[in-house]
């Protein structure tokens, strides 16, 4: 069964023993926030690979007022942030973390971020997440669209979530789902709701996101997801490789056009080197499934990003390798859409049309690769997808943006 099999027929196994679940409101619009805490034990589970969950309330600085749930499965440990779009701020295994050192320390509470700041990058200052939610009016960099200047990656990243709550399975396998939802509302505009679901079991070194976008409004409305997901050491070095099926390739400007022949390869930490974007349109499975990996150097360790390209059609490569101060980091980034500006996606396909009161799913799968024989796996995988299969490297951006 691929990834994105299992986190289907997860989701679907979630539904299904929705009646037979514990079920806690940790946030609420309508009540009071309170700390939180449970584990296996209190709930009488005998499992190999004891559980907890706990809700906390960050305090200090920009952080003042952030809530963080920590899931511990046992043999991953998860933490999300609600007040951050029910972002995925880090998890790790052992000693093994998948995340990476932003320059921003904190996990900034969003009334201390000004989205239209910095000509539309103010985003970044609070961006320091291992997944961080990018739409869903819009995604890609800052710019004027249409009269209306759309900042850097959208809102949902910033938008607290108005109510959280986690279910656990009161039968094996004991499924942990933490589940919010974001709506983004603006008279006359947008009224979007996103239904987050995270979900992971016990003892799993893997969780899937499995979120619902809802148009609400009495009108079609266009739509963007990107999904930033971002690693950094110990996968992350000099010699480490991506790989993916590839169905073509282009560089996004004509700074990463320089590093085109070895856009798969990484660099280790170097100086002046800002970063560097590539566009990925990838090759799937009959069912639509397809699977992105990083690796270090020798093989022996990595992280696999598995999605449906009818969900998700096309994947950018951020390789961000800069010095360890200034964030070195490496983001897979599925979505329905590059990283150039709206106004320039339309021309590609890239913005779809969502009707009134209709919903798409996105589900991404997040597993560790603990050893050489899950990495050499996960990279068999790619290989069958691919199938033979040429690769376009197109040598040229898609987008002109020299008269930026």
């Amino acid at each position: 069964m691929t990834p994105l099999r299992l986190l289907v027929a997860l989701s679907a196994f979630t539904a299904a023993s929705h009646a037979m679940a514990w079920d806690y409101v940790l946030l609420d619009t309508d009540k009071a926030a309170q700390d939180f805490h449970i584990t296996s034990a209190q709930l009488g589970v005998k499992t190999a690979k004891p559980f907890s969950v706990t809700l906390r309330t960050l305090h200090g600085g920009r952080q003042e007022g952030v809530s963080i749930v920590d899931i511990d499965n046992g043999a991953m440990k998860l933490s999300v942030v609600p007040t951050r779009g029910m972002n995925v701020l880090q998890a790790s295994v052992g000693t093994v973390r998948m995340g990476w050192d932003s320059p921003v320390k904190e996990v900034v509470n969003p009334a201390f971020i000004e989205l239209n700041g910095r000509g539309g990058l103010g985003w970044l200052e609070g961006f320091n997440e291992l997944v961080t939610r990018c739409g869903y009016e819009w995604v890609g960099h800052p710019g004027m669209d249409n009269g209306e200047l759309l900042t850097l990656h959208g809102r949902a990243a910033n938008i607290p979530a108005n109510k959280v709550t986690l279910h656990i399975d009161e039968k094996p396998p004991y499924a942990i789902s933490l589940r919010g939802e974001l709506k983004e509302q603006a008279f006359k505009k947008v009224d979007f709701s996103v239904a987050t679901e995270l979900v992971t079991e016990p003892g799993s070194v893997s969780f899937a996101l499995n979120d619902t976008l809802t148009n609400n409004g009495d009108y079609p409305k266009e739509y963007q997801a990107l999904y930033h997901s971002n690693f950094s050491t110990p996968f992350l070095e000099e010699g480490a490789k991506f790989a993916a099926p590839v169905k073509q390739v282009s560089p996004f400007n004509d700074k990463a056009k320089a590093d085109l022949a070895d856009w798969q390869t990484y660099r280790g930490p170097t100086r002046d080197y800002d970063e560097t974007v590539y566009n990925v349109v990838p090759y799937a499975d009959t069912q639509g499934d397809t699977l992105t990996v990083l690796h270090n150097k020798a093989g022996s360790l990595g992280v696999a990003v598995g999605f449906n390209t009818r969900q998700l059609p096309v994947f950018s490569l951020w390789k961000n390798t800069d010095t360890q101060g200034q964030g070195y980091v490496t983001g897979l980034e599925p979505g329905t859409s590059f990283s150039y500006n709206r106004r320039y996606q339309r021309p590609l396909g890239l913005v779809p049309t969502i009707e009134a009161r209709q919903s798409k799913q996105f589900q991404i799968r997040y597993s560790l690769l603990a050893d050489k024989a899950a990495v050499d796996k996960s990279l068999a995988e790619i290989s069958q997808i691919q199938n033979g299969r040429q690769t376009e490297v197109r040598p040229t951006p898609l987008v002109d943006l020299s008269q930026e």
